[in-house]
């Protein structure tokens, strides 16, 4: 059964299905994973949504800090969407509270530790082993769909900065969240900036991306994820990043996690949006 790990999709559906084709994915067959980001700056969050949730157990997605935003202006009307947000017509659609509730029983981390494998969004700490981080994944995705207005409204900020700050529930969800689907840098301390995003060779300042740290706890499993389109397609032993900037007006990316010869499947995308600093 072939398995493929998919780079961000942002709504851009139709990049997504000339992906499978060149895959010849069939879901009785083949199964998807996927890094998040399936929705926003594209132009078809919602049949991305109503497509992925339909594969069912032919697709695995860890949540994006796009799908938490769609999340957080469905759960609550009065939060205004920012320049260049393409979520109106999820947030409109009359299957809208039957697709996101699906969309927030998805997980923040997958662990699969049968094939060696960790998927998250954005990245992990140096400090963090894998069971950390799941850990912290599971108790703030309690948390969330526990009390979702809630948890969503206390979500958005740049602090704590370092787990060891992190003193109240509510800030160790927004740490864990901040680190799981926004961090790209940080330092061997385990200090994050969120403010960072461009390419590691235009980065000074004595920052690092998170998975250049000698001292990761976490390296014993290969880290797939996606976030950052500044940085492309890298494979390593231990690595695999798939963000090439579908949305941007770069490509959307395949690998077959199971064949460390296999070679990246792409489809070239038109540029939809300008990045910004979400």
């Amino acid at each position: 059964m072939p398995r493929y790990a998919i780079g961000d999709i942002q709504g851009c559906y139709e990049p997504l299905r000339e992906l499978l084709r060149k895959l010849d994915f069939s879901a009785d067959r083949d199964q998807l994973y996927l890094v998040g980001d399936l929705v926003n700056r594209g132009p078809q969050s919602l049949e991305v949504l109503r497509f992925v949730r339909a594969l069912d157990a032919a697709a695995r997605t860890v949540l994006g800090n796009h799908d938490l935003h769609l999340l957080a202006a469905h759960h609550d009307p009065q939060r205004k969407l920012r320049s260049g947000d393409t979520l109106q017509e999820v947030l409109a659609a009359p299957d809208c509270d039957q697709l996101l509730d699906w969309l927030i029983a998805q997980p923040l981390i997958i662990d699969d530790t049968d094939h060696g494998n960790v998927l998250v969004h954005a990245g992990l700490v140096p400090e963090w082993t894998v069971a950390t981080a799941v850990s912290n994944a599971t108790a703030a995705a309690t948390a969330l769909r526990a009390s979702p207005r809630e948890f969503l409204a206390q979500m958005y900020g740049n602090k704590p900065d370092r787990w060891s700050n992190a003193r109240s529930a509510a800030d160790r969800h927004r740490f864990t969240i901040n680190v799981l689907t926004r961090m790209r840098y940080c330092r061997a301390d385990g200090s994050i900036d969120l403010k960072l995003k461009g390419a590691p060779q235009n980065t000074a300042g004595g920052w690092l991306p998170w998975f250049e740290h000698a001292s990761r706890r976490d390296a014993g499993q290969r880290v797939i994820f996606g976030h950052w389109s500044t940085l492309g397609l890298l494979q390593r032993r231990n690595l695999l990043a798939l963000d090439t900037g579908c949305v941007w007006g770069g490509a959307l990316t395949a690998v077959d996690m199971d064949d460390p010869d296999a070679r990246p499947v792409q489809v070239q995308c038109k540029a939809c949006q300008q990045p910004d600093d979400y």
